[in-house]
């Protein structure tokens, strides 16, 4: 079978000779950008996160591989503390020139009830990490998020989810924290123990203190059926409301300027394993990329190209556990803005988003990611008592993104949208409080554990204020 990379350019290949122009401008301005310089004036060493739009030179860096090295390390810690992960995050969250703590030692399977389907966690354990040790004592987390290379501590913290109707983000199963505080006590919190800083400090942005263990509920390890199958959009756009009731997880990727879109369902089943193939998803987002390139000021010829290439290509099927299958690997860096709307307003929301970058964006090729998450208790989440639909806008890393501020957020906010904490986004302490209904609440705990600010860098202080 014909890989979907050769499916797309199939149509295209023979114009590429006569659009020589066009590719060699877009090349021109996807060129590569200069990094910073690997040491300051200082001698300090850079920090960079993923997709290269945020970094910093930390005067002291930390890692800290027990509970123990981390009080120690916060009790001797120059501010402000920033605590990093993966740096998945799009964010500025963890930029500091004081302390940079990673996480990455604090890692591994601490304990776990059987009986209870409860396990513990240290913070730093890489979500890739921990789904085969969680199926290596018959456990998984009820869902995943698209990425599996954060830190458990980091996808808290930022709000990390997955999809499916009735399905909460990650922070939705924790059960209790144990959290180091900036004074370096360690705080044991859940819903009895602690409670307000259990809900306040769940998605809480590293700015409370630093997690060193989760207690997750989890539930038994299952087999799930992911299919792919490229659908028209506005077919997909009508049908989604039943879609996202009809399955167990489903989301959908706009495939922008093409007409179409690549709906993603997983349902438990019993059916034999059936692994899924090699990742094709670099190819895809290559082939949409010299796409744009060749077409970029046609768009539709852009369209009839990429829709008479993507006419044969069938659904994708592989049945496996579903820690296998829900996340994928993501090699392509690129930079994102995503909002969590009211699940009815998401649709209407997502029209005018594409139709306002097939009106205004022509250099966009990334597809646009429409999501649905379950209501939540946790102070600070985008999901905070309320069902949602996110939509999700990118950008190659290579390429400019200040359109996702002028195009796609008014849309989002103007919808009620909350934004994803570790992604793009315009919004501070005023806007905040006004979409939180206890974000009032939860800036007085954070004062209260943190008097000094010292987990506050400039960003973090955008948002607390």
């Amino acid at each position: 079978m014909r890989t979907r990379r050769k499916v797309l350019l199939g149509g295209a290949g023979a114009l590429a000779l006569g659009a020589s122009g066009l590719v060699g401008r877009r090349w021109y301005l996807s060129r590569e950008g200069e990094a910073p310089p690997p040491l300051d004036a200082q001698g300090r060493v850079l920090w960079s996160n993923w997709a290269g739009n945020a970094h910093a030179y930390p005067s002291v860096r930390a890692a800290p591989a027990t509970e123990a090295e981390l009080v120690a390390a916060m009790q001797s810690a120059r501010a402000p503390i920033r605590p990093v992960g993966s740096g998945h995050s799009f964010t500025a969250l963890v930029p500091t020139e004081g302390t940079l703590l990673s996480l990455d030692r604090l890692s591994g399977l601490a304990s776990h009830d059987p009986a209870k389907l409860t396990a513990t966690v240290r913070a730093g354990t890489k979500l890739s990490a921990l789904g085969p040790a969680l199926a290596a004592i018959g456990q998984e987390m009820p869902n995943l998020p698209d990425i599996n290379k954060q830190t458990l501590a980091g996808g808290l913290a930022t709000g990390t989810h997955g999809t499916g109707k009735g399905v909460k983000a990650l922070h939705g199963e924790v059960t209790a924290m144990r959290l180091v505080l900036p004074s370096g006590e360690v705080a044991e919190c859940s819903r009895d123990a602690r409670p307000e800083l259990f809900h306040a400090a769940r998605v809480g942005l590293g700015a409370f203190g630093v997690i060193s263990e989760v207690t997750l509920q989890n539930r038994p390890l299952s087999r799930v059926k992911k299919v792919v199958t490229l659908v028209d959009t506005e077919q997909m756009l009508r049908d989604w409301p039943a879609l996202a009731e009809r399955h167990r997880n489903a989301e959908f990727l706009v495939l922008p300027f093409t007409g179409k879109s690549a709906l993603i369902t997983h349902d438990t089943t019993g059916e034999s394993v059936n692994p899924r193939g090699p990742d094709q998803d670099v190819e895809t987002l290559m082939a949409l990329k010299n796409l744009r390139d060749l077409f970029e000021f046609t768009p539709a010829l852009r369209r009839r190209a990429a829709q008479a290439a993507m006419a044969d290509i069938p659904p994708e099927v592989s049945i496996d556990e579903g820690w296998k299958l829900l996340s994928n690997e993501r090699p392509v860096r690129f930079k994102e803005m995503e909002y969590h709307l009211p699940l009815g307003e998401q649709v209407a929301a997502l029209r005018e988003v594409i139709d306002r970058i097939e009106r205004d964006a022509p250099g966009v090729f990334f597809p646009i990611e429409a999501r649905i998450i379950a209501p939540d208790d946790a102070w600070l989440s985008p999901f905070y008592e309320r069902e949602s639909g996110s939509i999700a806008v990118h950008a190659w890393y290579r390429e400019d993104h200040e359109w996702m501020f002028k195009l796609a957020e008014p849309v989002l906010r103007e919808a009620g949208g909350r934004p994803h904490w570790g992604k793009l986004h315009s919004l501070g302490g005023a806007e905040l409080t006004a979409l939180y209904p206890m974000f009032a609440e939860a800036q007085a705990v954070r004062r209260s554990v943190d008097p000094a600010g010292q987990m506050l860098n400039p960003f973090v202080q955008r948002i607390f204020g």
